[in-house]
């Protein structure tokens, strides 16, 4: 194209916006703004380009443009984005086919390592064999000549079982795979490690390694180099060093490591997953109690602490977040200047002060050192979406899926980023991609069918899916009886909402953008909806009395308080309730946080409504639809069918808000 450089491909924005619907390519399209050519027409263009492809340098004769010392030829310009746009359409068509990956476009130097298996006699050594490719794996990853995939998308694929490499290859988007196995008895140790191009299940390399047990990491690191060499990867003196590096001198500790390493990961995947951060932070304490230098274990010890702090606000507390400081504190003390630590300072800037410039600066430093680590970009999208810059954070989002492509955490993050934009079409799309990984996961079906409801008011697919659920066996449910309680609500079925509430447990029945309403909450909600005034008011009192608490435990914490208003307007305690909402609202700004500042001031229209001060509830209902991110329970069909907007139906504003949230067009989704 006349106006690029070499390497360049430049698009028109029409074009560019063509592609952005398919989230593969978001991540590769920068906007360069607006060009004026002959007859003072302006183009818009975006460069593609990333690490690999194209060439990320502002044109040239862009550069001129900007400047006012030059003329951008406008038949050249209207050639080339002709000559662009026929390439994108057919890209387009291609696309349109589905995202299989292609081995035969996979990066040369990609790898992925999989699970080892553990030939162990004693099977408590699995998790031990699961910390050796791990380290193996991210020794690999600290290489940024590699291409390195995530532990979290290899995991999948179990050791012992027969492996299609190629499917494997294809579906990681690899070229190469590392396979092996890991033997332990009394302080001897075999590993077996070998490498195999995917694309052909040629074996290209092999080692068995029979050593002192204590020799373990220096294994790890000799079939790190063996590899690296074998793809012809160049490692600055740096990344030699970093790789050189072990983890601890501590057998015992380094297992209790791998233990509590794997927790983290399943926490991520279950709902709830307290229990298994809380037994994760036992073990990382035993470990660093055995081995006060294991600096990854008090990196893992930080973000423990800091998830139980920030997800969920089951512990948001004080003293939770001192225990995340002293253990970054800790780490810092014994390696300052590690990639490692800037990343775990970034996590502890986010999640446990939410001061975003200074993460972002962080996580920028982090990056040099840790090329392939998918939690950079996944957090700062994180960082992006929570300061209401959503698009640029869904590109990171997506970023972090290709270095972590079986990872349906992140897809479902995807998902929600759409459900913020209230873009739920694209959100319902990013859930099909988690369930071609996951197609039995519970949370992830029916949350995909709650996307719908919320966009069509239409109950029925969700609920024939939690029905299909149900048939599977009475605890099948467990992790989606939430869902299952707000079909259940939504269709007022009251019977049904019994049975969900019954499988609740002791857990919450909603959770939004930091509003956990508990079960008595829900008990509460569903009495009122069968005019049972007297178990209404028990249920709602009880949820007050354990509101309360937390509410103490975190006095300055806007969503629990947001709570706490609710309660005390379905108790009639008008004035209270009002003042808690307003509280909430002012401790939550949106300037320090979209995502819970549009969500406390969502959810203060519900407080104003079940308070009787309608013209309030109606200007907050206003005032929250204009927020920068969208709630589920102010979607179209939360207010058009679910009973805590019970008290303004009826009303002509009110009906007028509904009627205008309805999807304009008649296109629907595949169920």
């Amino acid at each position: 194209m006349d106006c690029g450089d070499a390497g360049h491909i430049l698009l028109s924005r029409h074009v560019a916006e063509d592609l952005e619907q398919y989230p593969r390519w978001r991540a590769y399209l920068h906007d360069l703004g607006e060009c004026e050519v002959k007859h003072g027409v302006r183009i818009g263009l975006a460069n593609l380009y990333d690490s690999e492809v194209g060439n990320a340098q502002l044109p040239k004769k862009l550069q001129a443009v900007e400047k006012h010392r030059t003329h951008v030829r406008w038949a050249a310009v209207a050639i080339g984005l002709l000559v662009v746009a026929a390439l994108a359409a057919a890209l387009l068509s291609f696309l349109r086919k589905g995202p299989a990956r292609s081995l035969a476009t996979a990066v040369e130097k990609s790898i992925a390592v999989l699970p080892f298996e553990n030939l162990s006699s004693d099977k408590e050594n699995a998790y031990f064999t699961d910390g050796v490719q791990d380290e193996i794996l991210t020794d690999l990853a600290k290489i940024a000549d590699l291409k390195v995939i995530s532990r979290t998308s290899v995991m999948q694929y179990k050791s012992g079982l027969a492996r299609n490499l190629r499917k494997i290859g294809e579906e990681l988007g690899v070229a190469h795979v590392v396979e092996g196995s890991v033997q332990r008895a009394a302080n001897k140790i075999r590993v077996i490690a070998q490498l195999i191009d995917a694309r052909n299940d040629a074996h290209l390399w092999a080692q068995t390694y029979d050593r002192d047990l204590a020799d373990v990491f220096a294994i790890q690191n000799e079939i790190a180099k063996a590899i690296a060499d074998q793809l012809q990867a160049k490692l600055s003196p740096n990344e030699k060093k970093a790789t050189e590096q072990p983890p601890t001198t501590d057998l015992a500790a380094f297992d209790l490591y791998s233990r509590a390493k794997s927790l983290l990961l399943m926490a991520s995947f279950s709902a709830p997953g307290d229990p298994d951060l809380r037994k994760a932070i036992e073990l990382l304490d035993e470990a660093v109690k055995r081995d006060p230098s294991f600096f990854d274990a008090y990196c893992q010890l930080a973000f423990a602490h800091e998830s139980l702090y920030a997800t969920g606000g089951s512990d948001h507390t004080p003293a939770r977040l001192a225990l995340a400081e002293a253990a970054l504190q800790a780490a810092t003390r014994l390696r300052p200047d590690a990639a490692e630590t800037h990343l775990a300072r970034a996590q502890y800037l986010y999640y446990g002060l939410r001061e975003y410039a200074g993460a972002l600066a962080q996580l920028e430093i982090a990056r040099r050192a840790l090329p392939n680590d998918p939690r950079l970009f996944e957090l700062t999208g994180y960082i992006l979406r929570r300061r209401g810059q959503q698009e640029e954070g869904l590109r990171n989002l997506e970023r972090a899926a290709e270095l972590d492509p079986r990872n349906f955490d992140i897809l479902q993050q995807v998902a929600i980023s759409y459900q913020l934009l209230g873009r739920y079409a694209e959100g319902i799309a990013a859930l099909d991609r988690a369930l071609a990984i996951v197609p039995d996961n519970v949370e992830t079906r029916t949350q995909r069918e709650l996307f719908y409801l919320c966009w069509k008011a239409d109950t029925r697919p969700l609920r024939q899916t939690i029905d299909a659920i149900l048939a599977q066996g009475p605890g099948a449910i467990a992790t989606a009886a939430d869902v299952w309680f707000f079909c259940a609500l939504a269709e007022r079925d009251p019977a049904a909402a019994e049975r969900a509430l019954v499988a609740l447990g002791d857990n919450p029945w909603w959770g939004d953008g930091g509003i956990y309403l508990n079960r008595s909450f829900g008990e509460g909600l569903l009495a009122r909806m069968t005019k049972d005034e007297a178990r209404a008011r028990t249920a709602f009192e009880a949820a007050r009395a354990q509101q309360e608490k937390i509410v103490q435990a975190q006095p300055n914490y806007g969503p629990t308080l947001c709570v706490l208003g609710l309660i005390d307007a379905a108790l009639g305690r008008k004035d209270l309730a009002l003042d808690e909402g307003r509280r909430a609202i002012a401790l939550t700004p949106l300037e320090k946080d979209v995502l819970y500042g549009s969500c406390v001031l969502q959810y203060f229209a519900i407080t104003a409504a079940w308070a009787g001060d309608k013209e309030l509830a109606l200007q907050q209902l206003e005032a929250g639809l204009r927020a920068p991110a969208a709630s589920l329970m102010l979607s179209y069909g939360a207010l058009k069918l679910f009973p805590v907007w019970d008290p303004l139906r009826g009303d002509p504003r009110f009906e007028k808000i509904v009627a205008s949230l309805a999807p304009k067009d008649a296109a629907s989704i595949s169920r």
